[in-house]
């Protein structure tokens, strides 16, 4: 059935690439859906104009139009499980004569991915002061540097942010998120590489509750998700956040990079097992053909995309708009 079922990502343990502070320049404000529309394109031909292909000229929705439009969605990273309800609801509604006409499939398929996409999330800040943050994932993902455009992002809403460098493996961490600090002109607590993450995480909770800080962002080293003790650690940082402010981390976000595909579910399944992840943040959208991973995530794990990331530039990092994405995607 999926003898052509191949996934192709990036090694889950490369060195983490971020980009400089240097490389990243604000955009010139634009339509944000012409933006997408622009961005997605690799998407768009990977999903939507093959889809296009396959039911142009067709006359009916038989099993082997089913077949290809199968292996479309799979190879778009939508998931097995995904995929599989999708055609099962196709299947359904050519059983009641509700469908028959394969053009008519485009559609059908654009509103079940927005129903799938519209996952209800709690605001974003919540009442609580400070809202902190805890931001994980793997290598070569980019967390610093997706933190940096997030921080850039809240003060632009007013909101006064602090920046916690909890990364304390790679000097080149805390030196690459005291510069954004610096050029956003945010205040990033410290300590010396090597030292212990959760005392880092600590001292930012308290210096953002004796500032009046609205939300805190805390950086975490890139960790592999196979490695037990490291995850361990990062229950730890969470535990002792919790400790020192009843209800924190209120929000668990984790980094993927929309590029590895398949890869991006298996690491939400892992990361969510052992820390509840309560968001997701979708980088470098703009460079693939692999894009309906984010329909996937939303699918089997129920979780809200809180933050798409569609290009370099500081501003390409944008709260999620699923009837936007959708729009972009299919129009």
């Amino acid at each position: 059935m999926f003898k052509w079922f191949k996934r192709l990502g990036k090694e889950e343990g490369a060195a983490e690439v971020n980009s400089s502070p240097k490389e990243i320049e604000a955009s010139s404000p634009v339509n944000l859906l012409g933006r997408l529309k622009e961005r997605l394109s690799k998407t768009r031909e990977g999903l939507v104009r093959r889809m296009d292909s396959l039911f142009l000229g067709r006359k009916e929705i038989d099993e082997d139009l089913l077949e290809e439009l199968e292996e479309i969605l799979i190879t778009a990273d939508l998931g097995v499980s995904t995929t599989e309800e999708i055609l099962e609801d196709i299947r359904q509604q050519v059983s009641r004569k509700e469908l028959s006409q394969p053009e008519a499939l485009k559609g059908f398929i654009k509103e079940r991915i927005k129903e799938i996409l519209l996952k209800e999330a709690p605001p974003f800040p919540g009442q609580t002061k400070p809202h902190v943050v805890l931001v994980v994932g793997v290598n070569g993902v980019g967390k610093t540097t997706t933190i940096a455009k997030l921080a850039h992002y809240l003060k632009s809403q007013g909101l006064k942010v602090l920046l916690v460098a909890a990364d304390t493996f790679r000097a080149a961490a805390i030196e690459q998120l005291e510069t954004w600090g610096e050029r956003l002109d945010l205040p990033v607590i410290r300590h010396q590489p090597g030292a212990d993450p959760s005392a880092v995480a600590y001292d930012g909770i308290e210096a953002a509750m004796k500032r009046g800080v609205d939300v805190v962002l805390i950086d975490t080293a890139g960790r592999l998700h196979t490695k037990v003790n490291l995850m361990e650690e990062l229950k730890k940082i969470k535990r002792v956040i919790g400790k020192r402010l009843p209800g924190a981390p209120h929000d668990i976000w984790l980094v993927l990079d929309a590029t590895v595909g398949q890869n991006a579910i298996n690491q939400t399944k892992l990361f969510h097992e052992a820390l509840e992840v309560t968001g997701i943040v979708l980088t470098k959208l703009d460079g693939t053909a692999k894009g309906g991973v984010i329909v996937g995530i939303c699918h089997d794990f129920g979780l809200p995309i809180r933050f798409i990331g569609v290009g370099e530039k500081m501003d390409d990092l944008q709260p999620f708009d699923p009837q936007a994405f959708v729009e972009a995607l299919f129009d």
